[in-house]
């Protein structure tokens, strides 16, 4: 009775009234441009654009693709942040396209894999990215290659042209929308069908969860547009809320400070916990007037506490978790009306259920504090995997999307992430949640980044072994770190090798690289 009481606790009811589901992201643009024409939609640098010219823009590069053919197609992408970029996602989309957003710093023996999978009709591209995706289409055996820049597309040309409108009829429900492409531990990365229905209710359910203002908020982002957190959060819902969209093009921690302050940014879309351990870090943090920031969204990787607590401490707002994945998101979310419970995740999202069941067979669901595989349905689920039907079919079962990652809920019906199931570390017949002992060393005064993976060994099958880069002008050694561990850890979770580094590698999307770290072992 008590995990039946404990499942239906996880479940969210009703959306805010004020959160309307629209029929499709362009709907979101045109809802904006009718209701605040000349409003600064988004900033890049010295360029940006009214909302007003925000839509004569996408209906100007809908028109041009239309020529293509490319309704029910996918047109794929190779290109940085920037003003063009949100353009050009919204006139694929409004040419009743689905986006294919790929991350244009892979190399072409992981870019031409993917090409060749999604199988676009199209192929756009910065000027600074034409020569590589020229020469990744014609090995990909795509036909059309259009770029921004010098002799390709302007928005010069559409963005004062009061004579254009999107062609009806707009996108629906049903189409479509997106095709991510998951982190890919291993093998070619998944490309994830997303419709226009499940990113309208992550729209509502976010502004549900946090109560951003429509038509007042300004944000800033800087994450990666082509990754799932950088469209659906950083580009996607500004446009929902009808706010300013602040974007930058490379992270900086100084850019990033002076960026709130120059804009009086109330929404920071800093994402994994590097951006803010970086921003913290920086000298002028301390000094810097931050008072505008009223939400600062957090995800992609664990917040230490230390960092919570500091950022807390200097801007007054909490760095509010949203745990999600490609596959789906929001699955939970840091509420803004609940006090910050460190190590939480949060509370599931209007019309969603998350359960955490037993890693045996899957179908079990778990007492409070008992860790198992976590398990979602509600309407932000992905329609499936392109083209990946045993996948597919493993990651979505009756219903549930199984996420792969492990967690427990609390008696208070908060989530707690222990790690990925993919990543456990077997020590001798022993479990090792690598997130366990990351957040000990997160807490060392002298540990300024760290991660922890499992390496073969032929006695256990694995040990532990930990990378740190210590903070600038602190001195600790590999000794000390393992003293310090081991009076908290039992001893087979006990890092058997610790690396220092100047710094860890990271992803595309600035989260610890714990597959590079694998790699050299």
């Amino acid at each position: 009775m008590e995990n039946e009481q404990h499942a239906a606790a996880t479940h969210q009811v009703n959306l805010h009234p004020r959160a309307s589901v629209l029929p499709s992201v362009v709907h979101a643009l045109v809802e904006a441009a009718e209701r605040a024409p000349e409003r600064t939609a988004l900033m890049c640098g010295d360029d940006s654009l009214s909302y007003a010219e925000y839509l004569r823009c996408a209906a100007g590069l809908a028109g041009h693709l239309a020529r293509y053919d490319v309704a029910g197609q996918r047109v794929a992408t190779l290109m940085s942040n920037s003003i063009e970029f949100a353009v050009t996602m919204q006139g694929i989309m409004a040419a009743r396209a689905q986006i294919a957003p790929l991350n244009p710093s892979c190399p072409p023996a992981e870019l031409v894999p993917q090409l060749k999978s999604d199988a676009p009709s199209v192929l756009l591209c910065d000027e600074a990215w034409l020569e590589g995706a020229t020469e990744c289409a014609r090995q990909a055996g795509i036909a059309r290659v259009e770029h921004f820049g010098a002799g390709g597309l302007n928005l010069d040309a559409w963005r004062d042209d009061a004579g254009l409108t999107l062609a009806e009829p707009l996108p629906g429900p049903e189409d479509l929308a997106v095709l991510p492409h998951t982190g890919g531990t291993t093998g070619l990365p998944k490309g994830v069908n997303h419709r226009h229905k499940s990113i309208a209710y992550f729209f509502a359910q976010v502004f549900t969860m946090w109560p951003m203002r429509f038509d007042h908020e300004r944000y800033l982002t800087v994450a990666p547009m082509f990754h799932g957190f950088g469209h659906q959060f950083a580009t996607w819902l500004p446009l929902y809320g009808r706010g300013t969209l602040v974007i930058e093009r490379a992270y900086s921690p100084q850019s990033m400070i002076r960026a709130v302050e120059r804009h009086r940014i109330t929404v920071l879309e800093g994402g994994p916990a590097a951006i803010y351990i970086g921003m913290t870090g920086h000298p002028e943090f301390r000094t810097a007037d931050l008072s505008s920031l009223r939400f600062c969204i957090g995800g992609g990787s664990p917040c230490p506490d230390d960092l919570q607590s500091t950022w807390q401490e200097v801007t007054g707002v909490p760095i509010l978790q949203c745990y999600g994945m490609t596959e789906g998101a929001p699955i939970t979310c840091s509420r803004a009306d609940r006090r910050y419970k460190p190590g939480s995740v949060g509370v599931p999202p209007p019309l969603t259920e998350v359960e955490v069941v037993d890693l045996e067979a899957g179908t079990r669901v778990v007492g409070p504090d008992q860790p198992g595989e976590v398990r979602v349905r509600g309407p932000q689920i992905m329609r499936g995997y392109r083209n990946r039907p045993r996948e597919e079919a493993a990651a979505l079962r009756d219903g549930w999307l199984y996420t792969g990652d492990i967690g427990y809920f609390d008696r208070d019906g908060e989530l707690f992430l222990v790690d990925r199931k993919k990543e456990l570390i077997i020590v001798g017949g022993y479990n090792v949640y690598p997130r366990e002992v990351d957040e000990l060393l997160f807490a060392h005064p002298a540990v300024r980044e760290a991660a922890t993976v499992g390496i073969a060994d032929p006695f256990h099958g694995e040990v532990v072994k930990a990378f740190v880069a210590i903070e600038p002008g602190a001195s600790v050694s590999g000794d000390e770190l393992t003293s310090y561990l081991a009076e908290n850890l039992v001893k087979y979770k006990v890092p058997k090798h610790i690396e220092f580094m100047a710094a860890l590698p990271k992803t595309a999307v600035n989260k610890i690289d714990k597959l590079a770290l694998k790699e050299r072992g």
